[in-house]
């Protein structure tokens, strides 16, 4: 048994729960996403004006110390105004942002390629700004968030949090709603151990099709948004520029898309934890959504959010103590027969059912799901370390150049 799956495991989660502030209250944010702006957009004027001038690079202490000047000035004087904490993580996160840049640029971080930090724009749709331990955040006994220099904003909870947060994060976003995000330290116990494991095979007609049979249906949440969302973007594109019924018509439109995003989010939630709590280990195969995006299928592929879906997979597997794996994009899973292993030509996406010559008749996507829980398996068993030498063991599935009806032990 593996002592690791006994053991509890400590990990940070985020608790994002819906506040309600008051108008006042909104206008104190307000000041502070712009004194956090400004900052930001300070401290990256000073290191692009000193890359440009050829001097040293600027380190972050001095940064904090030419804020603490500026607040001293008459010009920036009006950065005393809110907490000190936000305008320090403003720093934190310029600071963070050229550290994943040079990250990207040497190659030590994977992914696509960071691009150079931004100036912020008091135009974006999305704000924010964070409030450490060292503001002095709180609870309050009747359940509200207290916040330096701004007051006790009203908070729908949705549950407890599990510990003290360490960090809050207030967030408003493009449709005008507020958030505070907590960061808290978990104690989740792994799940009991069960003896299934099982295959994905990831789809458009159909979500998702599992190696037992299960089917998972298309939800599609864009497509029936979508003549809600066009009404909604033609009627943005009438209002002058500028104008307050054109801000009125944008978060109207923002307000159809975040019911679109938060209605695909909880969806994917509830069927990857059910998928977690059932299977000792999950295997779906690694597409490359990218390029799949760039292709004809884009909005049906973006509609179907698989990039989220397999992500909350694996984090809920790393939390839960399952094993996740993917397998390689090039492996043949549509055209393997999973009885014989014989690899059969390329087929359009048309065809849903086929025959191999050994007389099985497969459904397209059941037939894949079937082999990428064989082909997951076996590099599990790889990674863990399969005997060879110096006495035979069974031929893994899908092990090049064996027969499975040939396989001896």
């Amino acid at each position: 048994m593996n002592p690791a799956r006994n053991s509890v495991a400590d990990v940070q989660l985020r608790y994002t729960f819906r506040v309600c502030p008051t108008p006042g209250q909104r206008q104190a944010l307000s000041r502070a996403f712009g004194c956090a702006r400004v900052v930001f957009n300070d401290a990256l004027r000073t290191r692009q004006s000193a890359r440009a001038a050829g001097a040293p690079y600027v380190s972050d202490g001095d940064l904090s110390k030419a804020l603490t000047v500026a607040k001293k000035t008459p010009e920036r004087a009006w950065l005393g105004e809110v907490s000190a904490v936000v305008l320090q993580q403003a720093l934190a996160d310029l600071n963070t942002a050229y550290r994943n840049f040079f990250a990207s640029l040497s190659g030590k971080r994977k992914g696509r390629k960071v691009s150079p930090p931004r100036y912020r724009s008091r135009k974006d749709s999305r704000q924010s700004i964070r409030f450490t331990a060292n503001a002095r955040f709180a609870v309050t006994g009747g359940g509200k968030l207290r916040l330096p220099k701004i007051g006790d904003i009203a908070v729908r909870w949705s549950r407890e949090l599990p510990s003290a947060p360490s960090s809050v994060t207030i967030i408003r976003d493009a449709a005008g709603r507020y958030f505070a995000s907590f960061v808290v330290q978990t104690d989740d116990q792994p799940l009991p151990e069960v003896d299934t494991e099982v295959g994905i095979d990831l789809g458009l007609t159909t979500f998702a099709v599992l190696s037992d049979g299960t089917t998972i249906a298309s939800p599609r949440f864009f497509r029936r948004a979508e003549r809600r969302l066009r009404k909604a973007q033609k009627a943005l594109s009438r209002k002058q520029k500028g104008s307050r019924n054109r801000d009125k018509a944008r978060v109207k439109m923002a307000k159809a898309h975040a019911v679109v995003r938060d209605t695909r989010l909880d969806w994917a939630h509830k069927h990857s934890t059910a998928i977690i709590r059932d299977n000792q280990a999950v295997y779906v195969e690694d597409l490359c959504i990218q390029g799949l995006e760039r292709t004809r299928l884009a909005k049906s592929i973006n509609d179907a959010g698989w990039g989220l879906f397999t992500r909350l997979l694996a984090e809920k597997a790393a939390r839960y103590g399952r094993y996740f794996g993917k397998v390689d994009r090039w492996f043949p899973s549509s055209r393997l027969c999973s009885m014989c292993g014989v690899i059969d030509g390329p087929k359009p996406l048309s065809v849903r059912t086929w025959t191999c010559r050994c007389g099985a008749i497969h459904d397209r996507d059941r037939n894949a799901a079937d082999n990428i829980l064989a082909a997951g398996q076996a590099e599990r068993r790889n990674a863990c370390g399969v005997r060879v030498r110096p006495e035979p063991v069974p031929a893994l599935r899908a092990e090049a150049g064996t027969h499975r009806q040939a396989v001896t032990v």
